[in-house]
């Protein structure tokens, strides 16, 4: 199967020094993308050196430096209570970042283009597992609708230009993210993050008690974010929407974004415990029913990208003891 991703390519990541990103670049350096030696070269600008959500900025920038391959990791996230307290700053600023690489690179005839999506695109009472065909099929979760309608946005504009242009844009819809890299922050992170975050606190200062959000019965599934890196080069390499062997709609039709994650879920509740564990925290975990749980089970269906032949390789256990020992080595050591 011929390789889609060449080692002579220019490669920009928006949104290098995220999670997502960092993991990206630190995967195609370790396959030997983005090496001088071979007539590659990986951008990697920082915030302060293009500023994504100013569409003339990002046009110049890339018509001066002429990237090949655009992989669009850059976004406003944050958890529940960040995306309740800041629904207008997720909505804009997402759009502007999405909109602005996406069509600068059509524009400027970028070769390809990958754009990370995200599970909460799907309906907050979608069957399970979730299929790609079930997107714009109900109601989103209201907890983090601002920050889905965005990346709805990003995905249809992506299509919208294969169709009419036939521009080589395609989407990834990545399940909850966790890893090196990840946002701590004690209100505005994401769940694995605020419970490695809690229960290492708890340990190290001896308290008593957790308290969580919600009744701990809702189901997510996560993923190490090396290997949603691992899933974006491979499919950057071997995933040709237009091509026979290439996944197909219920319908037959041309299929741009693919879900990517381990087709596992676990309750927040026994990831808790998980956490706790790990953290060596013996002590009482106290759920806050006043609190949202959000969608009540969110797991995807994988077997499309499968078939293509990619899978996870890093386990949950494996992947929530070497994150917390990072954290740990961060903070404490």
């Amino acid at each position: 199967m011929e390789n889609l991703l060449k080692f002579n390519d220019k490669i920009f990541v928006a949104g290098a020094t995220g999670m997502a990103g960092s993991a990206i670049v630190r995967n195609l350096l370790r396959k030997g993308y983005g090496d001088k030696k071979k007539g590659g070269l990986l951008l990697t600008p920082k915030r302060n050196e293009l500023d994504l959500t100013d569409i003339s900025s990002v046009r110049s920038w890339i018509k001066i430096n002429k990237p090949t391959i655009v992989i669009l990791a850059a976004a406003k996230v944050g958890g529940i209570l960040a995306n309740k307290n800041q629904p207008a700053s997720f909505l804009l600023d997402n759009l502007k970042i999405q909109t602005n690489v996406i069509e600068s690179s059509w524009s400027c005839d970028v070769r390809r283009l990958l754009f990370l999506g995200s599970s909460c695109i799907y309906p907050k009472y979608a069957k399970q597992p979730i299929k790609e065909e079930y997107l714009l099929t109900g109601e989103l979760e209201p907890t983090n609708e601002w920050y889905a309608i965005a990346k709805i946005s990003g995905i249809k504009l992506c299509q919208s230009l294969r169709i009419q242009y036939g521009f080589d844009a395609i989407s990834l819809m990545p399940t909850n993210l966790y890893g090196p890299g990840d946002n701590y922050h004690p209100t505005n992170s994401h769940v694995m993050a605020s419970l490695i975050r809690k229960f290492s606190e708890a340990k190290k200062n001896n308290l008593s008690s957790v308290t969580c959000w919600g009744n701990g019965s809702a189901l997510r599934e996560f993923m190490h974010v090396d290997d949603l890196a691992e899933a974006v080069v491979f499919m950057l390499e071997k995933w040709d929407p237009t091509k026979e062997n290439a996944p197909l709609t219920n319908c037959g039709e041309v299929l741009s974004y693919l879900n990517v994650g381990t087709g596992i879920d676990i309750s927040i509740k026994d990831l808790s415990e998980k956490i706790a564990y790990y953290c060596e925290f013996t002590g009482n975990i106290i759920w806050d029913e006043n609190m949202p749980n959000g969608t009540p089970k969110k797991e995807l269906d994988i077997s499309r990208i499968k078939d293509l032949g990619w899978s996870h390789s890093i386990d949950l256990d494996q992947g929530i003891y070497e994150t917390l020992i990072s954290y740990w080595k961060q903070n404490y050591i």
